[in-house]
């Protein structure tokens, strides 16, 4: 239970990686008789590396090596390149669906970009452990590491999206310019206003559900009805909520779905509170928490389009990733903190302290994205 534990540091690369985007913003990687681009290129290679570091987990197991300290240390390096690698993989995506798309497209790009990466977690995270039930874990790594070949083939066939002003001359340029740029753009205080706002948007949201399962049992749900109900309900919900949100999103605008899909989120963490008074009822349960995950779904796909339409098309993955791991923040301080608040307060509190802490950003949007804005 100890190492397992401490695997959930492998996770940092996630936060960290606006540290090594200025590479792939500044060098393009070429082959023998094939120059793919600076997108497509690095897409390439990361699959790859992807693939073949999800591929060597299975020649290590710690029951079966009589060294099972190296096996975990195996382990732990190999799930440590696995997870370096798919952080560099999402900083060149990030950066080619935002030169890719225009800006009044980002909403529903960028909605469809989140709902297939979560049915994408289906494989991982259902099909491989159905495999391992009747296959050894080794030929299980295996499958699950060729489900990176469709994504490779894509690699191939897609065309490299046009370069919006040149790129960085050189590496000084590439890790400078980008801060230079967001700081300089419209001065740093309203900098300071788009990084806060970025911090703070998510933040009661991601709260709210950061302990879902456990608030669920305390309130009376059998496992059964939260397995059956709560999580069926929430994976459809948030499916049907992205798509929505960027269907909307070409309609009113990047500006507007943040203030009206911010307003569902927090009444929608209002409807916790109230099921924390109501008590296990599943017709409650069904409704309002697919509500929640239906405006949280909302409010991702908002909320990354807002990230893309903010980043300089110049220096796209150096600032998407600051962005996006600015906004990966809260999830950790919610996943470390939100039980020692529980602990103290009982949950219809927590989730009004929730509801508290999603105002302070809503109070941002005339400064950051006005109503009437025309972008």
């Amino acid at each position: 239970m100890k190492e397992i534990g401490l695997f959930a540091l492998i996770g940092l690369p996630y936060t960290w990686k606006f540290v090594w985007s200025p590479l792939m913003d500044r060098y393009i990687p070429r082959f023998p008789g094939w120059s793919p681009g600076r997108r497509r290129g690095w897409m390439f290679v990361t699959q790859v590396l992807v693939m073949l570091a999800i591929g060597s987990f299975g020649f290590f197991s710690p029951e079966q090596n009589l060294w099972m300290v190296a096996a975990i240390a195996a382990i732990a390096a190999i799930a440590a390149l696995v997870a370096f690698f798919s952080a560099s993989q999402d900083i060149v995506i990030d950066a080619y669906r935002r030169e890719l798309l225009a800006d009044t497209e980002q909403g529903l790009g960028n909605a469809v970009h989140v709902n297939a990466y979560k049915v994408a977690g289906l494989v991982p995270g259902s099909l491989s452990l159905i495999l391992a039930t009747f296959l050894p874990w080794k030929t299980v790594f295996i499958i699950t590491a060729a489900f990176m070949i469709p994504g490779l083939i894509m690699t191939l066939v897609v065309k490299e999206p046009k370069i919006h002003g040149a790129p960085p001359k050189n590496l000084r340029e590439a890790i400078v310019e980008p801060f230079h740029e967001f700081i300089t753009r419209d001065g740093w205080r309203a900098a300071l206003l788009v990084l806060s706002f970025i911090f703070l948007y998510k933040l009661g949201d991601t709260m709210a559900t950061a302990l879902a399962t456990k608030f669920f049992i305390d309130v009376g749900f059998s496992l059964a009805q939260i397995g059956v109900i709560a999580k069926a309900v929430a994976f459809w919900a948030s499916i049907a909520g992205g798509l929505l949100g960027g269907i909307a999103l070409v309609k009113i605008g990047i500006a507007r779905g943040l203030w009206i899909f911010g307003i569902l989120q927090i009444i929608a963490t209002i409807g916790f509170a109230w099921l924390a008074k109501i008590g296990p009822s599943p017709v409650a349960l069904a409704v309002l928490y697919g509500f929640k995950t239906f405006a949280t779904g909302l409010t991702l796909a908002t909320f990354t389009a807002y990230i893309a339409s903010t980043t300089d098309p110049r220096y796209t993955a150096t600032q998407f990733a600051l962005f996006t791991s600015l906004a990966a923040v809260p999830r950790t301080f919610a996943a470390a903190g939100s039980g020692f608040i529980v602990a103290e307060t009982g949950w219809f509190p927590y989730f009004l302290i929730c509801v508290a802490l999603s105002i302070p950003s809503m109070l941002l949007l005339p400064k950051i994205a006005p109503w009437r804005t025309q972008r």
